[in-house]
């Protein structure tokens, strides 16, 4: 199982340096998680990095998330998959969703970027 899970990682480290991060931009909701485990991408999990979940974004992509609500922004590093909730597009760590001011709300509106996109203004 650990076999498998390091060839995947592997494999797909090593499909994004050779075909490059995807640019894209989304908007939806955030939340915020703390596992105290190995995450998807095989690295013990962090509540205090600056990281996050994604549902297709390949391993160690760049991030920046922008807090709708008050223009707060902080770059992440995808580890892991997720989030499993409908209408949510990015899970981030208890750090993240503290310095985006939403922590204590539990869920926020965001706008996700990779890089090529640094503006929200298409989240409407």
């Amino acid at each position: 199982m650990i076999r498998k899970l390091f060839n995947y990682v592997l494999l797909t480290s090593a499909l994004a340096s050779v075909s490059g991060t995807p640019v894209s931009a989304e908007c939806g909701k955030a939340s915020w998680y703390e596992l105290t485990g190995r995450t998807a991408s095989g690295v013990m999990a962090d509540p205090e990095a600056y990281t996050a979940a994604h549902r297709s974004l390949p391993f160690g992509t760049k991030v920046t998330v922008t807090n709708l609500a008050n223009g707060r922004k902080i770059d992440l590093t995808i580890v892991d998959r997720g989030p499993f909730v409908r209408g949510r597009v990015i899970d981030v760590s208890r750090r993240a969703a503290r310095e985006l001011r939403f922590l204590k709300r539990g869920v926020a509106r965001v706008h996700v970027a990779t890089d090529g996109y640094t503006t929200a203004a298409s989240c409407g």
